[in-house]
Formats: C-alpha cells, structure tokens, sequence
C-alpha cells in the first residue's frame, strides 16, 4: 500500500512539472509581431519579395526587419509603388498608412511602431519628411522634427505636422507608458502658388511689439505659459507677425523666424502679453536676423 502511494506521488510530481514546462516554454517563446497596412488606393502587400496579400492588410509575423513593398493596384495612372524596411517588435503592432501618387514629392503616408523604453512613462518621436516640419500635440506646438519628448501622457493624442509648401498631416496615436511610439510621416508637396503682383495699396497686419522688461528681454516658448520650454529670447522694441492668441489673451502666439531654406515653416512660438502689445501696421520694421542657441 505504501508502494503504491509512493507510486501516485511521483507520478503526479511528474505530471505537475511537465505542465509547468509545456506552460514555460510557451510563455518564454517570444510573442509575434502585427503590422497592419492600408493604402489608397488599394495595394498589393509584397514581404520580403513575397506576395502576402492585398490591402487593407493585416497579419501577424515574426518580430525582426522586413522588407515591406506596397504596389497600387491599378495600371492607368502611372502611381508610383512603395517600398521600405520596417523593424516589426514582439507584440506590438506596427501601422503603415500610404497614399500613392505619381511622384514621391506628391506622395504620403506615415509609419506608426512601439518599442520598450525601459522608463516608466511615455516617449514619444516624431520624424518627417521634409525635415524641420513644425509638430503639434493636441493643439500645441512642441517644437519641429526630429522631435523626442517624455513629456507625453499615455494616452490618445492628436498629432499633426506641418512644413510650407507641403499638405498639412494629422494622425491620432496612443502612447502607451513604457513604450516609445515612433511616427514617421511622409509630407505631400502642394503646388507651387504664384503670389498676385502687389498693388499700390498696403495692407494692414497685425504685429507684437516687444515693450521693456525687467531682464532686458522676453522669452519665446513653444506654447502659451510659462511650462513652455524656452526656444529664443526678443529685445524691447522688435515686432513680429502676430499669429493668434490664447483663450484669456495673456499669450500672445508670433512668427519668430520667417521660413528660408532648410527651415520650410519658419518658426513660431508664444511671448507673454504682459510684456507685448498688438499693434497695425503697413510698414514694420524687418523682423531681425534670429538665431537660436
């Protein structure tokens, strides 16, 4: 009898431990990698030089680089096909938005990836094509791409970028904390406009001008309030181009920098109405040459 419960004991500790080591082994093998791809039009998907399907696509693959080609499905229009490298992360989905057009300049789309940060909040990086593209969250301008942040609740959020001479592009995302999303966006360039001859009458704009201050100068922020990070200081007496304000019209929102080569949207940026007025003017005086440390 005894024999027999020895028996069942060491049968059942077998059987405990091979579950525990199926369970392990399945828990420990890494998760797989989603990627989910929509175009316009519709596409053929092509993974590593295969065909994988067509969009709206979506599937689950192993986590590590791919070569991902879109191909518009259509044989009229001359659109120009897609092709680039995406890292695909174990468990995390991977987005990619396309909007095929006959050239790359006229052509858009963005990339949405995760990866582990290892902190214990949400990271966010925002990257464009064209470069130095100005970047707003929920609204408020951030500062211009390549942009990295921390400073991001994981939450949903509304993010559009915009550079001159390029359609305006605006994708909502959810941050996820201990994550750092990674948007790519892929600006489409607009046709060029040609400005009407000036008449010989001027136009009133309106300004800010800069009054005195204690310090000498007035900080620009990147958004109205003083938890605005700092981008560039202005002297008493400078005017720029206003641009708006905010709800109680204690910020006011300026053209810093107007855009120039490699700087497409010029930059903006906020300065206390405490300091600054608004004023109409036909003739100001040229905003100086700014420089930002």
């Amino acid at each position: 009898m005894k024999t027999v419960k020895i028996v069942l004991v060491v049968l059942i500790t077998l059987g405990i431990l091979t579950g525990t080591g199926f369970f392990l082994i399945g828990f420990l093998q890494p998760k797989p990698a989603g990627i989910l791809v929509n175009t316009s039009p519709a596409s053929s998907v092509y993974i590593n030089g295969a065909f994988a399907g067509g969009t709206p696509f979506q599937k689950t693959l192993a986590s590590g680089e791919i070569d991902l080609k879109l191909v518009p499905n259509v044989s009229d229009q001359n659109l120009l096909p897609f092709e680039t490298k995406i890292t695909l992360s174990s468990g995390i989905q991977t987005a990619v938005r396309r909007e095929f057009a006959k050239t790359e300049d006229e052509s858009s789309g963005d990339i949405i990836s995760f990866e582990r940060d290892g902190e214990s909040g949400a990271a966010l990086i925002v990257i464009s094509t064209p470069d130095n593209a100005q970047v707003s969250v929920d609204g408020v301008v951030k500062g211009f791409t390549p942009l990295k942040t921390s400073s991001i609740s994981p939450a949903q959020h509304q993010i559009t970028i915009k550079a001159l001479g390029y359609s305006d592009r605006t994708v909502t995302v959810n941050t996820r904390a201990g994550f750092r999303l990674t948007l790519f966006a892929k600006l489409a360039k607009t046709s060029e406009v040609v400005n009407p001859t000036p008449t010989s009458t001027p136009i009133a704009k309106t300004f800010i001008e800069i009054l005195s201050t204690p310090t000498g100068y007035l900080r620009v922020r990147t958004e109205a309030g003083s938890a605005g990070e700092e981008i560039a200081q202005v002297k008493p007496g400078e005017k720029y181009l206003y641009l708006g304000e905010n709800s109680d019209a204690t910020w006011y929102k300026i053209q810093f920098e107007d855009a120039k080569p490699g700087l497409p949207n010029g930059i903006v940026g906020w300065v206390s109405a405490q300091y600054s007025k608004k004023i109409e003017d036909t003739t100001p005086s040229p905003t100086p040459s700014n420089s930002i440390n």
